[in-house]
């Protein structure tokens, strides 16, 4: 749903205004009629209402992958020369995914009812990003909505290859972390207990190891309830902390701070950015409104406060290329490459090319990681199940030498 501002008049002719929220133009027109209001001027607002944490968990997003499928099956049909409305329904009627089929139906209807395409798209924000409206929008208008359709296959088709390959990249660690921290769970939680309680009836006294061993496990037995109490308490309290725009900031400043993590963070950002801007820019869009949908992709609060600044000084005289260099935090290969595009007149290819070399340093930093990540994490889960096996023993060695 979306929200839509109207101005018009009553049944006794006063002037009225407000707004309301609905699906679709014409069916908020036709509301709005029925309570004997007459539109003479209606438009979308963009902001929808928030909506409360149990319908954000209710509410399926749609993956990259399928959406790219999806608008990409349209380009084809619209290419080959079958109507909008026709084209909407065919590929409604086949997808797999029921909120994208939904939605695309809910759009047909709209486009049936003479509404246009990016109007009615609007009404499912979670599902079509402000990228998709601006480019359908643009392709309505120039009448080159294949090719507009077409050029966003493209640009979700990269995202979501990207998003594979660091899933596929990060399955392996993630895998042993989750089966090291099972087995470590399963020893303190189950086995301590047990071996513990005969430990202590040994007259003897115990090793360091297994005296520290003893305590964590009647840590966890007696205050386990306790701990996961305050862990649950600081989660809740850092989320509420991260939702304040201090805290986004912050939290932002410091992810591309990191050592490893924030120069990937740092290139997955710059690529996103680069390869939006450049379908933007080939789509036909003004550079301001470009750069103002692009900052909205960009998962940082930091970088978005350079894209930010970066429209202010264009809209002054600068050039694109100046304040990114004087901020000094995208990569200054993105600044090389954009003063080189601005002066020759091929910025957007220089875009995709920046947008290309940043996938490559993507890739070798993830292998890198990896390379470190998994030494690293069968090292400290030897180490951990090292010291537990180790803490039973020595008492139990200590004991048979007593009697031998």
């Amino acid at each position: 749903m979306a929200f839509f501002e109207y101005q018009g008049f009553d049944s006794a002719g006063k002037k009225v205004r407000g707004s309301i929220e609905g699906s679709g133009q014409r069916t908020v027109i036709a509301s709005l009629r029925q309570q004997g209001v007459f539109v003479s001027e209606i438009s979308l607002t963009g902001a929808a209402r928030p909506q409360t944490w149990w319908q954000k968990i209710n509410t399926a997003r749609v993956p990259v992958e399928d959406l790219a499928v999806a608008t990409r099956q349209l380009s084809t049909l619209l290419g080959a020369g079958l109507s909008l409305e026709l084209s909407i329904s065919t590929v409604a009627g086949q997808l797999e995914q029921p909120q994208l089929a939904k939605a695309l139906t809910r759009v047909r209807d709209a486009v049936v009812e003479g509404e246009p395409m990016h109007l009615a798209l609007a009404a499912d924000a979670r599902i079509f990003p402000p990228v998709y409206l601006s480019m359908i929008e643009v392709g309505e208008n120039s009448g080159t909505l294949d090719q507009a359709l077409n050029n966003l296959a493209d640009l979700l088709e990269e995202q979501a290859r990207l998003r594979s390959r660091i899933t596929a990249a990060l399955a392996y660690p993630l895998l042993m972390a989750l089966v090291g921290t099972g087995v470590l769970l399963f020893l303190v939680g189950f086995v301590l207990p047990k071996v513990t309680s005969m430990l202590t009836e040994l007259d003897q006294v115990l090793p360091l190891a297994t005296r520290m061993l003893i305590a964590v496990s009647n840590l966890l037995r007696d205050y386990g309830w306790l701990l996961l109490l305050l862990f649950v308490a600081a989660l809740v309290f850092f989320q509420r902390w991260a939702a304040r725009d201090r805290g986004r900031e912050t939290l932002d400043r410091w992810k591309l701070k990191l050592p490893i993590l924030g120069k990937l963070s740092l290139l997955i950002a710059t690529s996103r950015f680069s390869r939006t801007l450049s379908t933007l820019l080939g789509s036909g869009l003004p550079l301001l409104r470009a750069l103002e949908i692009t900052a909205k992709l960009l998962n940082n609060r930091v970088l978005q406060q350079v894209i930010e600044s970066a429209q202010q000084q264009i809209r002054e005289g600068s050039s694109l290329a100046g304040p990114l260099h004087k901020a000094a935090i995208f990569p200054v290969m993105l600044t090389q490459m954009i003063a080189i595009g601005e002066k020759s007149g091929e910025l957007e290819p220089m875009l995709r090319r920046v947008a290309d070399t940043c996938d490559q340093q993507i890739e070798l930093s993830i292998n890198r990681m990896l390379s470190l990540l998994e030494p690293i994490m069968i090292l400290f889960m030897g180490t951990a199940v090292g010291f537990i096996v180790l803490a039973i023993l020595l008492p139990i060695f200590q004991a048979s030498q007593s009697l031998g």
